[in-house]
């Protein structure tokens, strides 16, 4: 890899060599601006140099002053008007009068393969700019969207490095893949953690089935186009933004002291039947040890990036490097990236343009322990963190060993994993235009990574449940080797009143992983450079590799027809085969999909009126499908396992089962969708409304259904086609933006989503599929998925109350004074499954975001709010118990310990009976809203910063998550997971709120 970045830096130090790079001398051009219409002058009138980030405003009188290269080019921007360039030309006054504009009908959209104006889009595209993403001071690009689309819901992980998961009107698929398809400058991914914030010039989100069709194979579960900063004709542009900040928990979750823990604990074993002498004689313990201040800290994050752009007429160029250092709020957790990115475009002769961009990434993580925040929730205060003699607390020395009672400073300590991601991905095209109305374009991209998770464990021992005899190092590789190729034909043609674009393409894929699993006993820790499994005992020594290779061809072609800018045509039809399918009759797919717009506002009979700026009706429906479903899902697997013997001859074997059935025939996961959308602007397009409602419905989802064991087979399932899932749902977005008389500036935007999820046509019938067993106890499934419902609801007993006295409990078998008093659902006096019922939905039904920008003179002020209602999550911390685990502070304050103290808390005794089997009291409401993020920055004025030599100095104070409402009594209520095992909190990583001071500086 050194050998890689190496020619990387050399490659990007001679296209910056061979660019003539001439820093013209600046003079100073002043001004003013005002009204094309009623020659009023303009405040607030953003202007910029052409290609370069920095600039400076109008005053309250309209008038600026600038200072910049006689040969460069002012931008003049303003809401509600159309933006102007004027070369500057070696004048020092240039005046200017801006044109009213319907700006949000010429804005230019990115779709797939293209562009289009925002007013001939018949589908449901949104799109965010990078400036707006770039004000999120995110580690991923993906978490910078959050609360700001309608209809897109965000989970961030919190983990330093980690990708946060994305959900696109619901979800739609089960078995498989169940994220949007991300296309970064025509190139395909699955993620997008590789790329630098600061390096994206726009995010477009494809929400419909009709904009989502031109990439039929992948597009189920929705499409977001990334596309990259480009290098703009001009000088040398050099720009630095730097962050620093802290990451600090919020809503900690406070747990029983010493005192309070040893007296619940004492209660407990005093219901046990027959009961237990107390394990404390003393329960005045004081405080005792707070593992989670032990554990967790304030933690340092700083992130840098450094670009320099540019060209002439015939090229242009832009090279970005950037570093984040991330430290994760539990010690010893860190995150280091490193990126560079290198794009040019360069103008061959009048027709032909050819480029490239290449990203490099390379990323290095110091894990966090594994079951660390378990262990932090679960450990007992009464454990010390260290004994007198140096020696680490034993919770077998309080009698509280078990498997979920340990000391997490030894699990911080004996823990010792590291993650090392390098990755290069780009691509070259060729764009050659002929015939006036032709372009064909053709691509070559694709991406090399490599992963190795190296995990050494060492010889200790703290306890008997909690040691190591044996020294281990485990290595997982995982390599990816990916290329596309694209070859697209456009025909565009205007006259009269018509408007004309015909695209073809054809595509070809090819997507290969390589895994290696080894590991070895007994290797000796030098250093953690010197850890080799070849010093490990030989005949312990172990390694698994495989492989999977996928490959995909694809054919497309899509109509644009527009009249009179009224009344719009969208078509296009995909044809896809990909190899998960050979062996069956479905190898390929075909995903068409059609869709329409009307413009009222340009018909003759609204010219007069005057309530509408923009008018606008569209309506669209398409197909799509799911290719990202397991390699050869068709394939009868047999596993070989060491608990199942054959006899042949007298001699025993290792038997052989069948984990997963298969019908002969697997058909391709579609959805297919409708989306009926009205635009409206108001007031010269000061005020912008958008409206959808959709519904999309995934025929023939893949689903693994489990079957009775008399078939032949040991804990298995059956894939195949089982059931439709359906979403059906309503979005809201509106905009304001104006302008005051004295340069004050400002837009306000809202969003709504509201979808319906629900499970259609299950092949099992009435037979539920029971899932979410992670974190729980004894076995217990706390979600179903059965027909006319959702996804992985919650489901459990419903708790009614609690047993007051002896004589209480003693008519329900199994239960005792003290424990949760179920609901007999079905009046036979037994509590048990069937006695079972939808406790809550996992999936929100509500998102919601508010997002704004104000600015005066020279100050800047971001506000951002977000969030999520009518959402469930299942706290799994409270009911995985074992016995000795420690309590919440709210458990503490509120249980039962006597008749009449309580009727909605249980007992101490938790893991007692059904006390911890799926039930309401762990069902808790999800909602929350939170300040997503705040930033109030100051510019520099020009005369100011250009005698420092600068075109702009921007510095700014920034807050995320720093005010989070919410019920929930975890740490966060803000819990992912797959769509069967979806909120439950089994101890996610705790929700942190980060502070941050940045600068931007252009040179």
């Amino acid at each position: 890899m050194k050998r890689i970045f190496t020619r990387i830096s050399v490659l990007a130090a001679f296209c910056l060599l061979t660019i003539n790079v001439a820093f013209a001398q600046n003079i100073t051009i002043k001004g003013k601006v005002t009204d094309g219409g009623d020659k009023t002058s303009l405040p607030g009138v953003t202007i910029v140099i052409k290609g370069a980030q920095g600039g400076t405003q109008t005053d309250t009188d309209g008038n600026y002053s600038i200072s910049a290269p006689a040969d460069a080019t002012l931008v003049f921007n303003f809401i509600g008007y159309t933006a102007q360039e004027q070369p500057i030309a070696n004048r020092t006054t240039i005046n200017v009068a801006l044109a009213s504009s319907t700006q949000q009908l010429e804005q230019v959209v990115v779709v797939g393969y293209g562009t289009q104006r925002k007013i001939d889009v018949t589908g449901s595209v949104a799109n965010v700019k990078g400036e707006d993403i770039s004000k999120q001071i995110s580690t991923n690009p993906v978490g910078a969207l959050q609360g700001k689309v309608a209809g897109v819901s965000i989970t961030n992980t919190g983990t330093p490095g980690g990708s946060p998961q994305i959900t696109i009107r619901g979800s739609g698929t089960i078995y498989g893949k169940a994220g949007p398809l991300y296309v970064v400058d025509g190139v395909w991914y699955d993620d997008i953690n590789f790329l630098n914030p600061a390096d994206i010039a726009s995010i477009s989100i494809l929400k419909d089935a009709s904009s989502q069709s031109i990439y039929g194979i992948r597009a189920a579960n929705g499409v977001v186009l990334v596309t990259t900063n480009k290098g703009k004709k001009g000088d040398a542009v050099i720009n630095y933004n730097g962050t620093v900040g802290i990451q600090t928990v919020t809503n900690m979750v406070e747990m029983a002291n010493a005192t309070e823990y040893a007296t619940a604990v004492n209660e407990a074993y005093a219901l046990q039947n027959p009961p237990v002498a107390p394990l404390f004689a003393n329960t005045n313990l004081g405080e005792g040890t707070n593992w989670y201040d032990v554990a967790l800290r304030q933690a340092l994050i700083t992130n840098h990036q450094l670009s320099i752009s540019g060209g002439t007429e015939k090229s242009t160029y832009n090279l970005s490097l950037g570093y984040l250092n991330q430290d994760g709020i539990v010690k010893n957790n860190n995150y280091t990236r490193y990126t560079a990115r290198l794009s040019n475009d360069f103008q061959v002769f009048e027709p032909l343009k050819i480029g490239y961009n290449v990203t490099a990434t390379s990323s290095k993580s110091k894990d966090p322990a594994n079951g660390i925040f378990r262990a932090l929730y679960a450990a007992s205060p009464v454990v010390p963190i260290f004994n007198a003699d140096g020696s680490y607390g034993d919770p077998n020395a309080f009698n509280l060993g078990n498997g979920s009672n340990m000391n997490p400073q030894a699990t911080l300590d004996f823990f010792n994993q590291q993650t090392t991601n390098y990755k290069i991905t780009g691509n070259v095209f060729a764009e050659l235009k002929f015939l006036k109305n032709f372009t064909f374009r053709t691509s070559l991209g694709g991406d090399f990574g490599q992963q190795e998770v190296r995990g050494y464990i060492p010889v200790y021992k703290v306890s008997n449940t909690q040691q190591n005899t044996n020294s281990k190092l485990d290595i997982d590789r995982i390599e990816n080797r990916n290329w596309i190729i694209e070859n697209t034909l456009t025909y565009d043609k205007k006259w009269a009143d018509h408007s004309l674009t015909l695209l073809v393409g054809q595509t070809a894929q090819r997507n290969k992983m390589y895994t290696l699993n080894a590991d070895a006993l007994n290797v000796p820790f030098n250093s953690e450079s010197d850890l080799y499994l070849a010093l490990g005992d030989a005949a312990s020594r172990s390694i698994i590799d495989k492989g999977e290779l996928s490959t995909f061809s694809s054919y497309f072609a899509r109509a644009n027809y527009s009249y009179k800018n009224r009344y719009l045509l969208n078509a296009s039809i995909r044809r896809d085969g990909a190899s998960q399918f050979f062996g069956s009759d479905n190898v390929w797919g075909n995903f068409p999909s059609i869709g329409a717009g009307w413009v009222i506002s340009n018909e003759e009979f609204m010219k007069d009126q005057k309530i509408f700026s923009n008018l606008k009706l569209r309506g669209s429906w398409g197909k799509v499908g799911n290719a990202g479903v397991p390699f050869n899902p068709s394939t009868q697997t047999v596993d070989q396992t060491a608990g199942l013997i054959a006899f042949f001859g007298g001699i025993p074997y290792t038997g052989a089962s069948i984990r997963s059935l298969v019908p002969p025939t697997l058909f391709w996961e579609r959805s297919a969708g409708t989306d009926v959308g009205l635009e409206m602007g108001f007031f010269k397009n000061k005020l912008s409304v958008e409206l959808d409602y959709y519904t999309r419905k995934t025929e023939q989802a893949i689903f693994d259904i489990p079957v009775l064991g008399s078939l032949g087979t040991v804990n298995s399932s059956i894939i195949a086609n089982q059931a439709d899932i359906q979403n059906s749902g309503f979005e809201f977005s509106a905009t304001w933006a104006d302008k005051a008389d004295n340069g004050f500036s400002y837009s306000i935007s809202g969003n709504v989503g509201i979808n319906n999820n629900k499970v259609l046509n299950v092949t099992s019938g009435a037979n539920p599929i029971y899932k979410g067993g992670a974190g729980l106890t004894s076995g217990y499934l706390s979600t179903r998925t059965v027909n006319n419902r959702p996804i992985g609801e919650f489901f459990g007993y419903q708790v009614e109350g609690v047993f007051q006295t002896t004589d209480e409990a003693a008519a329900w078998p199994g239960f005792k004074r003290g424990d949760f008093k179920y609901a007999d659902i079905n009046g036979d006096g037994v509590i048990d499954l069937k006695d079972r019922v939808v406790l809550g939905n996992p999936n929100p039904k509500f998102t919601y975001g508010l997002n704004t920008n104000f600015a005066y003179k020279s100050f800047d002020l971001t506000l951002d709010i977000q969030g999520v209602a009518d959402v469930d999550v299942y706290n799994a911390n409270l009911s995985s118990r074992f016995g000795n685990e420690n309590f919440t502070k709210d458990f503490i304050n509120n249980r039962w310990t006597g008749a009449g103290t309580s009727n909605s808390y249980p007992s101490a005794d938790l893991a007692g009976g059904l006390n911890n089997a799926p039930n309401s009291f762990y069902v808790e409401k999800g909602d929350y809203i939170r300040l997503r993020n705040i930033q109030l920055g100051y510019t520099l004025p020009q005369a100011i910063s250009s005698k420092m030599k600068m075109q702009r100095l921007r510095v700014f104070l920034n807050a995320q998550n720093a005010v989070n409402i919410f019920g929930y009594k975890g740490f966060s209520p803000e819990v992912g997971g797959t769509p069967t095992n979806a909120g439950i909190d089994t101890n996610v990583y705790p929700l942190f709120a980060t502070y941050n001071f940045g600068v931007n500086v252009t040179f």
